[in-house]
């Protein structure tokens, strides 16, 4: 049973599997290209992080950050490499949407890269309705990067 809850990033846990995912964002990203926020920026006012628990494991994480003018930015979503294919980023994915929803947000946004590591990503954001557009926030477009949109 999955158990997904606000995570005040103080956790062990939570911490080692947000640096895998920095560490993964490096090797799979050209150098510059690399947006994942670390332990600072996830503790910043305006991003929520989320982790999934199935029993006392750490199953997955992810963060939203509200950008302001009723949009927000999806981030850090990583699924443990122990629980991968079991859903846990599905469920992830659609409580984040809920939450913002509940917050009145318009949209939700994304920027992730191009290449075999993200196509798994990539599946569940346009299969939950992401669609390709163009940058937000402070981002600019380059070969690697892409950037997904969900009105709500």
């Amino acid at each position: 049973m999955l158990e997904i809850r606000t995570d005040d990033l103080s956790g062990e846990p939570t911490r080692n599997l947000l640096a895998l995912h920095l560490m993964g964002m490096i090797a799979s990203s050209p150098p510059g290209h690399v947006f994942a926020l670390d332990l600072s920026g996830l503790r910043a006012p305006e991003v929520t992080v989320w982790s999934v628990w199935i029993d006392a494991s750490i199953a997955a994480v992810g963060a939203l950050k509200t950008l302001g003018d009723g949009t927000a930015e999806i981030k850090s979503m990583r699924t443990h490499p122990n629980h991968l294919r079991k859903g846990v980023a599905k469920a992830l994915l659609q409580h984040i949407l809920q939450e913002a929803r509940i917050r009145g947000l318009k949209r939700v946004s994304l920027e992730t890269g191009s290449g075999p590591s993200f196509e798994p990503a990539l599946a569940l954001y346009r299969a939950h309705g992401f669609e390709d557009g163009p940058p937000f926030a402070d981002y600019l477009s380059s070969d690697f990067n892409q950037f997904l949109h969900l009105s709500l």
